[in-house]
């Protein structure tokens, strides 16, 4: 009787990872379009968190502008709202918040992207697991204060803060305190303590 030994299952092959150089050279050399909704994060490239802005909800949309212009209001001068664009969060994730909220002006990042944000905000409906995980474990890794998803799916927001280490989370980080706010309340951003945010003007 002949045996025939066990296969091994073939491995898996390990995904490419990125760092900030190499994509922005991509970039520049046409392999990767401007145009492209793409992030990356920890070192792999992904659309995973840009359903919503690739679809161009109108409910996204306008929570994007409706947000950046109450938060402009709320922060005043020593800082400024960036709405989808760049945070550089070490060599290798760089990832396209909805709205982050840094210190400065416009021209102090004519050269680089920031790599601190006082508060960083996804608007979310079918990202909304990715932005509860992977995107909150980024962020707290980061050391961001104060990261909200304006959850359209059951229109609340969710306001995370506290980051302390935790190994079995992705970044090895994640948020302690995390609470869900309805349309009647108000929230104060840890960087704006005194300004007092309806809900409501969150949501579209």
């Amino acid at each position: 009787m002949s045996v025939i030994a066990p296969t091994r299952a073939a491995a898996r092959p390990e995904p490419v990872r990125w760092t900030r150089e190499r994509f922005y050279a991509a970039v520049d050399a046409g392999v990767i379009g401007e145009d492209e909704k793409l992030e990356m994060i920890g070192g792999i490239i992904t659309d995973e968190g840009m359903e919503d802005r690739r679809a161009q909800k109108s409910g996204h949309s306008v929570a994007v502008l409706e947000i950046s212009a109450v938060l402009g209001r709320a922060f005043g001068s020593a800082h400024h709202v960036r709405p989808q664009m760049p945070l550089a969060i070490g060599p290798d994730s760089d990832p396209e918040p909805d709205i982050t909220v840094v210190g400065g002006v416009i021209r102090d990042y004519a050269g680089r992207h920031p790599a601190r944000a006082e508060l960083v905000i996804e608007v979310a409906e079918s990202s909304l697991r990715f932005d509860r995980t992977t995107k909150a474990s980024l962020y707290a890794s980061a050391g961001v204060p104060d990261y909200w998803i304006v959850n359209l799916v059951d229109r609340v927001l969710e306001v995370h803060r506290q980051p302390v280490p935790d190994r079995d989370e992705m970044f090895g980080w994640r948020y302690a305190s995390i609470a869900r706010l309805a349309p009647g309340d108000a929230v104060a951003p840890v960087r704006a303590p005194d300004a007092s945010i309806p809900v409501a003007d969150l949501l579209p």
